[in-house]
C-alpha cells in the first residue's frame, strides 16, 4: 500500500475504529480505473469479478467477507473505500444478470456485461498463453461503499 493509501486508512480507522482488526488492500479497478472508481463512488457499482486463475498464478489470497478494500485510480491516488460482502466463485455462463447489473457498467445490460469481459479476458488470457473459456472461473464479489475520499 503506497503512502496516501495508508494515510487515507488511517485516517478511516481514526472515525471507525471498529474496522482495525480487519484486512485492507488498495488496488485499482481493470480496464479504465477512474470511470470504475467513479462508478462505485456514484453508487451503481456494487460489484466486481476477476478471473480466478490470475489468483492462482500470482498466490493472492482471494478477497474474502468483512474485508476492506482501498480504491485508487489511475494515478494511485486513493478514492473510496469499500468492504465486502460477499465472495462466490461461479463459471462465467453462471454469472447472474442480477450480479451483472451491479457491475454498474455500461448500460448496465447483461449483454454488454458479457461482451466486455469476454472480450477483456481474452484478451488478458492471451497474455499469460492461456484461451478464454465460457466456464472460466470468476471470483464475483459484492461490496458496499463505507467512505469517499473528500480530497479527491
Amino acid at each position: 500500500m503506497n503512502i496516501a493509501s495508508q494515510k487515507y486508512w488511517h485516517d478511516y480507522l481514526v472515525e471507525h475504529p471498529e474496522a482495525k482488526t480487519t484486512s485492507v488492500t488498495a488496488w485499482q479497478f481493470g480496464a479504465d480505473p477512474d470511470e470504475l472508481a467513479q462508478l462505485v463512488i456514484a453508487g451503481y457499482k456494487t460489484a466486481t469479478c476477476s478471473g480466478y486463475v490470475f489468483y492462482e498464478l500470482e498466490s493472492e489470497p482471494l478477497p474474502a467477507t468483512g474485508e476492506y478494500s482501498i480504491i485508487l485510480n489511475s494515478e494511485d491516488l486513493p478514492v473510496a473505500i469499500i468492504k465486502t460482502i460477499q465472495v462466490e466463485i461461479l463459471p462465467m455462463n453462471e454469472v447472474s444478470e442480477e450480479f451483472a447489473i451491479a457491475e454498474g457498467e455500461g448500460d448496465r445490460t447483461y449483454r454488454y456485461w458479457r461482451e466486455v469481459h469476454e472480450r477483456f479476458f481474452k484478451q488478458e488470457l492471451k497474455e499469460i498463453g492461456m484461451e478464454f473459456s465460457e466456464n472460466m472461473l470468476l471470483v464475483c464479489e459484492r461490496f458496499e461503499l463505507v467512505d469517499i475520499n473528500e480530497k479527491y
